[in-house]
C-alpha cells in the first residue's frame, strides 16, 4: 500500500517529476491530454479553497457512506441513457489499461458513482476509500478530487497524490473528463482512479477520447430521425473523433453540433440556434438531397460561414427525405442507379443482404443477443471490431452483417484471409503495387485490399496470422490513415471501418512476440466472442433459418428424431459444418422436404456413432418390463441400450448384432 506523502502548502510545485507524493508541473499536465483545461495549478489551488469553504479539514476522515440501493437504483435509471451508451466504452477504455493498478469509474452529474470496474489488486484499496457505486465524489463531501473538480470546472481534470485536499486520498491518481448532452449540459464523468505510482501521462488522453466517444454516441441517438452532418477539413478525419457532427430538422433547422462541431463553426450553441443549413454551409439543402441520389455518393464539398472549407457525409435518416411531398414510398437507401433486366440477380442480391444483418442474426440465444447489442451500440463511431470465436462459428457473417448495418452499408466490404494468402503476397495484396514493382508485377499495378475498401469496410479474417513483418505497416495505416503502395513514393488517404476477427489468443501470442502489442491494442476497440454452435440455445431456429435460406422454392423441415440428434451433437465444425451437412441432406431428401436419418451423410453418423455414449438416455428399468406387462418400445429400448453398452456405444456394430438398421436404432433412442 503506498503511504501518504506528507502535505505541503497548497500551490506549490515540486520541479521533479519522479517519487511518491509529487505534484506535476504544469507542462506535464498539460502534455497529459489537458489542451482545453485551464491552467492545472490555479485550478487545484482554487479547489482547495473551495473545499475549505465547505468546512472540510486535510486529516478529517471523509463520509464513505454509499446510497442505499433503493436510492441507487433510482438514479441509475434517471441516467439510463448515459449509463447503457457508456459502459460499452468503459470495458473498451479499462481492457487498455488492465493490469495497472487502475479502475474506471462513471459517475452522474452530482458525482455519485453509477458504475465502475477495475484491477483486482487495486480494488481492496478502493475500498479504503469506498470507491463504490452509490458513493458521492463532489468536492463538498470529498474536497479536491478529479471527479468533483471536473464538476465544479467543467472541464477534464487531473488531481494526482497529495494535490488531493482529504490526506486519506493522497494514495490516488485521478483522471476525470465531463460527459456532456447535445444541448452542452453537463449529465457525467469519466474517470480513470488509480495508485499513484501507477500515474502514466497518457491516461488522460483516454479519458478525454472516451469521454468524447460516449458524447457523440448520446448526441446520434438523440438526433436519429434527423439530417446528421459529420465534417473536417481534412477527409481522413470525418469518421473519427476528430469530426465535426452536426443534425437539422427536416426543413434545415439546425439543432445541435457535438464538441467538435462548435469548435469547427466557431459559434456557442446558442447562437447556432438561429442558424439554418444553407447559412452555415452555403448550399441548400435540396442541393444536399441531390448529391446523395446516386447509389455511392462521394464526400460533399462545403464551405463554412467563416470561409473554411470543408468535405462532409450525410445521414439521410427519414423514408422520405429524398423525396419531395407527394414522393414517400421509398426508403432513403434505395438504389437509383439504371434498371437492371436480370431481376433474378437483384433479389438474390438483396436475399444475401437479408441473410447478412445483424436482425437476421438475432435468433434468440441470449449470449448472441448481448453481442449484437453491444455492436449496435458502437456501429458508425469508427470503433474497430474484433470477432473472436472458434472456426465456423459465423465471423465473416457477423462482420458482414456489421457492415450491411452500418452508415457504410452502401460502400464497399473487403474481406481479406490473413491466414490463406502466402507470406510472399499479403503485402502486395494489402498494399497493392505499382507498375513493375518487382518481378511478376502486372504492368498496370494493383489496387490493393485497403484501398479497395475506401469508404466502406475491410475485414480482415484471421488477424493472428498476419506476418510480424506487416503488422508495423498495417498499424501505420490504421494510425496516419494512408496507404503507399509498393514501388511508390506517394501516400493515398483512406478511409475505412475496420472489423477483424480470429480464432486464436492474441495475448498469448503477444507473450510469444508473435503479434505485436501497439496492434493488438488498436485493433480492440470492441471485442465480441461469438458462441460455439454447442454452447448456444437456438439450434431448432438456427436450423430452420438455414433451411430457408438454402432452399430457393421449396420448405423443408427436419424429422424430431434428427432435430433430437443435431441437439445432442457437439458440433466440432460449428456452422460449416451444420450447413454442408443441411445442404446434402437437402438433396439427398429432395421432393419429400423432410431431412430424415437416411439423408444424413455417413461420415456424420460415424461421428455419431463415437459419441453415441454419451446421447443415451437413462436405462429402462429392465425388473420392470420383466414384470409386465411390458410395451414393446420398452422391450426393444431394453434389447438397444444393452447391445449398445456390449459394444461400448457403436450403433453399427449394436445394429449388426441386433439384425436391424442404424437408422432404427436412432430412431428408437428417445431424442
Amino acid at each position: 500500500m503506498a503511504r501518504a506523502a506528507p502535505s505541503r502548502p497548497h500551490g506549490e510545485k515540486q520541479a521533479s517529476s519522479e517519487g511518491p507524493g509529487l505534484i506535476l508541473p504544469k507542462q506535464q499536465f498539460l502534455s497529459a491530454g489537458m489542451v482545453h483545461a485551464p491552467e492545472q495549478g490555479n485550478m487545484i489551488e482554487e479547489s482547495h479553497k473551495r473545499s475549505a469553504s465547505y468546512g472540510l479539514k486535510e486529516d478529517s476522515q471523509p463520509d464513505y457512506t454509499p446510497l442505499p440501493k433503493s436510492d441507487l437504483t433510482i438514479k441509475v435509471d434517471l441516467n439510463r441513457g448515459l449509463f447503457t451508451h457508456a459502459v460499452p466504452v468503459m470495458e473498451t477504455l479499462y481492457e487498455q489499461i488492465i493490469n495497472t493498478h487502475n479502475m474506471v469509474i462513471l459517475t452522474d452529474a452530482q458525482g455519485v458513482i453509477l458504475h465502475a470496474m477495475g484491477d483486482d489488486d487495486f480494488l481492496e484499496k478502493a475500498d479504503r476509500v469506498a470507491l463504490l457505486a452509490g458513493v458521492a465524489w463532489s468536492e463538498q463531501s470529498k474536497g479536491t478530487n478529479a471527479i468533483g473538480t471536473a464538476i465544479a470546472e467543467q472541464a477534464p481534470t487531473l488531481v494526482h497524490a497529495d494535490q488531493h485536499y482529504l490526506t486519506a486520498n493522497h494514495f490516488l491518481t485521478c483522471s476525470a473528463a465531463p460527459i456532456v448532452n447535445h444541448q452542452g449540459q453537463l449529465i457525467g464523468v469519466l474517470d480513470v482512479t488509480g495508485d499513484q505510482r501507477s500515474f502514466h501521462k497518457h491516461t488522460m488522453a483516454l479519458v478525454r477520447m472516451s469521454a468524447q466517444m460516449i458524447e457523440n454516441q448520446l448526441f446520434s441517438a438523440a438526433f436519429d430521425d434527423a439530417i446528421t452532418l459529420h465534417f473536417h477539413s481534412r477527409p481522413e478525419f470525418i469518421g473519427t473523433l476528430m469530426e465535426g457532427i452536426a443534425s437539422f430538422s427536416a426543413s434545415g433547422r439546425f439543432l445541435s453540433a457535438n464538441r467538435s462541431g462548435l469548435f469547427q463553426l466557431g459559434l456557442p450553441l446558442s447562437a447556432l440556434q438561429t442558424h439554418t443549413f444553407s447559412s452555415l454551409f452555403g448550399m441548400p439543402l435540396s442541393a444536399l438531397f441531390d448529391h446523395y441520389r446516386p447509389v455511392a455518393p462521394s464526400l460533399i464539398n462545403l464551405c463554412l460561414h467563416t470561409g473554411v472549407r470543408v468535405l462532409g457525409r450525410a445521414e439521410l435518416r427519414r423514408p422520405n427525405m429524398f423525396f419531395q411531398s407527394g414522393e414517400t414510398e421509398a426508403p432513403a437507401r434505395v438504389e437509383r442507379g439504371p434498371a437492371r433486366k436480370d431481376t433474378q440477380s437483384e433479389d438474390s442480391a438483396a436475399k444475401r443482404h437479408r441473410l447478412s444483418s445483424l436482425h437476421y442474426l438475432d435468433t434468440g440465444d441470449e449470449k448472441v443477443a448481448a453481442l449484437i447489442k453491444k455492436v449496435n451500440l458502437v456501429m458508425g463511431r469508427d470503433i474497430p471490431v474484433l470477432i473472436t470465436g472458434e472456426t465456423g462459428t459465423g465471423k465473416e457473417l457477423l462482420a458482414q452483417a456489421i457492415h450491411n448495418d452500418s452508415p457504410r452499408g452502401s460502400g464497399p466490404f473487403v474481406a481479406v484471409n490473413c491466414a490463406s494468402i502466402p507470406e510472399t503476397l499479403i503485402e502486395s495484396e494489402l498494399f497493392g503495387y505499382e507498375d513493375g514493382a518487382f518481378t511478376g508485377a502486372r504492368k498496370k499495378g494493383s489496387t490493393g485490399k485497403i484501398l479497395q475498401a475506401n469508404g466502406g469496410s475491410l475485414f480482415l479474417d484471421e488477424i493472428g496470422d498476419m506476418p510480424l513483418s506487416l503488422q508495423a505497416r498495417l498499424l501505420r495505416v490504421l494510425q496516419e490513415r494512408l496507404v503507399m503502395p509498393l514501388g511508390s513514393n506517394k501516400s493515398i488517404p483512406v478511409n475505412v471501418s475496420l472489423i477483424c476477427a480470429t480464432n486464436r489468443n492474441l495475448r498469448e501470442l503477444i507473450a510469444k512476440g508473435a503479434f505485436r502489442e501497439d496492434l493488438y491494442y488498436r485493433l480492440n476497440g470492441l471485442v465480441v466472442r461469438l458462441p460455439p454452435l454447442r454452447e448456444r440455445t437456438d439450434l431448432e431456429t438456427v436450423i430452420n433459418k438455414l433451411l430457408a435460406a438454402e432452399s430457393s422454392d421449396q420448405q423443408f423441415t427436419v424429422s424430431a428424431e434428427v432435430m433430437g440428434m443435431f441437439k445432442r451433437h457437439n458440433w466440432p465444425g460449428n456452422f460449416r459444418q451444420l450447413t454442408n451437412l443441411l445442404r446434402t441432406a437437402m438433396v439427398m431428401a429432395g421432393p419429400d422436404r423432410i431431412v430424415s436419418l437416411e439423408h444424413l451423410p455417413e461420415d456424420f453418423l460415424d461421428d455419431v456413432d463415437m459419441n453415441a455414449h454419451k446421447t443415451i438416455a437413462a436405462p429402462v428399468n429392465a425388473e420392470a418390463v420383466i414384470a409386465g406387462p411390458a410395451r414393446l418400445e420398452d422391450v426393444e429400448l431394453l434389447a438397444i441400450q444393452k447391445a449398445l453398452k456390449e459394444h461400448n456405444g457403436n450403433v453399427s456394430a449394436a445394429a449388426r448384432a441386433l439384425g436391424v438398421s442404424r437408422n432404427t436404432i436412432y430412431r428408437k433412442l428417445p431424442a
